[in-house]
């Protein structure tokens, strides 16, 4: 896929706002709940455990996306881990509250889980976007969210 381009699921929900044709020979995918990798961190795990099922019940995540979602799950855990880690260091650090350090050789530096945590912010916030996450992104989808105690045959028995 093209940087850029949109699944044609996601132009049906936006609306096609270029009018270009769509593919309608795009692959498509069954809504699942995929299981949460093995590797993930426990700050990675708990937050793939609060995203995943609301992804799946608003039918916006499938088997294929586990990868996507983990890395997702990956990012944020690791921001979590730098931005306790910098906290930490904050409670020593009365001047700059942990965001700088001293070299070997008494410069002072940005410290490098600055540095760590703006990258897995960064990263987390692309793929959050990529699954409609972020206020911005949800601004782009017009999704009806299924009730619970709705047969999903129905709407097409109706």
């Amino acid at each position: 896929m093209e940087p850029g381009t949109k699944p044609i699921q996601l132009k049906l929900i936006e609306g096609n706002r270029g009018k270009r044709p769509l593919n309608r020979k795009e692959p498509r995918t069954v809504t699942a709940l995929p299981t949460a990798p093995a590797h993930l961190t426990a700050d990675a795990l708990e937050e793939w455990n609060r995203v995943a099922h609301w992804l799946h019940r608003i039918g916006l995540l499938s088997e294929v996306d586990r990868a996507a979602l983990a890395a997702y799950a990956q990012s944020y855990g690791r921001w979590v881990q730098a931005e306790r880690a910098i906290a930490k260091m904050a409670e020593k650090d009365q001047l700059t509250g942990g965001l700088m350090i001293k070299t070997s050789n008494g410069n002072a530096i940005q410290n490098p889980l600055v540095g760590t945590a703006n990258k897995a912010a960064a990263d987390m916030m692309r793929y959050a976007a990529e699954f409609g996450m972020t206020p911005s992104a949800r601004t782009r989808i017009a999704a009806e969210t299924p009730q619970e105690s709705e047969d999903p045959a129905d709407r097409f028995f109706a």
